[in-house]
């Protein structure tokens, strides 16, 4: 026996200690790291021994996202890691209450539905071409943004009007239209969308320059039609080029009752892009495919 210096009392032989450093390490080797997600199966050839003690246990296994066994130089090790959780860019945006709701309520529009056998129209009270362009017209596209009935009618088909006998009027309201815009496609609500993508067509047509004067703002519109430029509704893209160019498309005994309403988006938005192309000059596609790098030239 050996007497250790200051030590209570005889110290054991080195190979007592072999049986508790086993237990140790067979108690390292049953850890496991579990968290929903896929599994991974991994093989490692150089072991790693990290101390129970150590403040940076817990930033390791966060660095190499796994255990490793500290005996077996290649080790199985099981793990169950987390995978990524959905980007929600398609995800429907809660709406807000808009200003147009609240001035309709307040019986600020000199507006009233006239109902007919073909549908329901706006009965103007004053003449369309009197009205403050600068004042009405922005609330009517901040409109586009409700799906309830009235609302939703009386912005719809309030900017088609105002869009229709403005002229002139409406180059000089076209910034004080974009964030109106912005905020009805924001929501990815499938219904506003359709929507807004009319309007927007019908404002492009609706007066000179009108196209040009976009261009500037295509960073604020196009981000959300980049989106949803390839959905249209289970179709293939050859269909959709067989719509767009005319043909008539076979399916069998279903019936694309969309391209008949155009509440297809992908149609809408392809519809939209040519049009933006067609109206915006020069400079009008090189922004476009800044924007949508997988548009292509209509012209």
């Amino acid at each position: 026996m050996v007497m250790e210096e200051g030590g209570p009392g005889p110290s054991k032989p080195a190979g007592d200690r072999c049986p508790r450093q086993r237990e140790k390490k067979d108690k390292q080797q049953d850890k496991q790291q579990t968290c929903e997600g896929f599994s991974i199966r991994a093989m490692m050839k150089n072991s790693v021994a990290v101390s129970e003690e150590s403040p940076m246990k817990g930033e390791f296994l966060q660095l190499v996202s796994f255990f490793i066994s500290v005996d077996s130089p290649c080790s199985d090790v099981h793990q169950l890691v987390r995978g990524p959780p959905p980007a929600g860019s398609v995800k429907e945006r809660p709406a807000k209450r808009t200003a147009f709701r609240k001035f309709y309520d307040r019986g600020d529009f000199p507006i009233a539905v006239q109902h007919e056998c073909a549908g329901n129209k706006i009965a103007w009270k004053v003449e369309i071409e009197n009205l403050d362009y600068h004042y009405f017209l922005p609330l009517f596209f901040d409109g586009l943004c409700e799906t309830e009935f009235p609302y939703e009618f009386f912005a719809r088909q309030g900017s088609h009007d105002m869009l229709e006998h403005g002229g002139n009027k409406i180059l000089p309201v076209v910034p004080q239209l974009i964030i109106p815009i912005k905020n009805a496609l924001n929501l990815r609500n499938r219904q506003i969308l359709c929507t807004t993508l009319k309007i927007i067509q019908h404002l492009v047509v609706s007066a000179e320059m009108v196209g040009e004067a976009l261009v500037p703002y295509y960073r604020q519109i196009l981000p959300v039609l980049s989106i949803f430029k390839h959905m249209n509704d289970d179709m293939s893209q050859g269909l959709l080029c067989l719509i767009l160019m005319g043909c008539s498309v076979n399916l069998g005994d279903g019936i694309e009752y969309s391209q008949q309403k155009r509440e297809n988006i992908g149609v809408l938005i392809q519809e939209t892009l040519e049009l933006f192309e067609r109206y915006g000059g020069k400079n009008a596609y090189i922004n476009i495919n800044y924007m949508i790098p997988t548009y292509e030239s209509c012209m």
